[in-house]
């Protein structure tokens, strides 16, 4: 998990850098937030379904980071599959089997912080659950909100940080 959200820290880094327009690290980086909420829902007979959706025009980046799967009080041995149903990187939806819980043999499943991005829908395709699935979901915020008086400084900065342009090295002649 550590590994994980270093390369997170350093994608997101690099990421503010670029929103900042900043090229060789001569802007200081947008602040970032990181924001990280308890999420949690119920398949059963009931429910065979649950979507996990957020606003379209909302700016921040979310990640639904999936950590276990569990059959809860009132399961019955029988084979529970639970499926998800998300986008692929091309932008198609395609659906994928996650777990197959059974009572006597696997009430549960860790997931090790799988992660989705939205929306995602979770699909009970056979069994009565209920199972509940256990996760956390993530927002990042870049915030490109600059004041004027950043600005002023940062374009004095610029002009400080200028370098000369590299000239061609003089040749030396009758050197052996």
């Amino acid at each position: 998990m550590a590994a994980g959200a270093a390369a997170a820290l350093a994608f997101l880094s690099q990421e503010s850098r670029v929103r900042a327009g900043g090229v060789g690290g001569l802007r200081v980086p947008a602040p970032v937030t990181m924001d990280s909420f308890f999420f949690g829902c119920e398949l059963s007979g009931h429910t065979r379904s649950f979507t996990f959706k957020v606003e379209e025009e909302d700016d921040a980046e979310h990640v639904l980071a999936l950590t276990m799967l569990c059959l809860t009080e009132g399961a019955k041995d029988e084979c529970n599959v639970v499926e998800v149903v998300a986008r692929n990187h091309d932008h198609q939806e395609i659906a994928v089997p996650v777990a197959n819980l059974k009572l006597s043999c696997q009430p549960m499943l860790s997931l090790d912080d799988f992660q989705l991005q939205p929306p995602v829908t979770f699909r009970l395709k056979s069994g009565s659950g209920p199972v509940r699935i256990t996760g956390r979901h993530q927002i990042v915020t870049i915030s490109n909100d600059v004041s004027e008086e950043e600005e002023s400084e940062e374009e004095g900065s610029e002009e400080e940080a200028e370098l000369c342009p590299i000239l061609p090295a003089k040749k030396q002649g009758g050197r052996l």
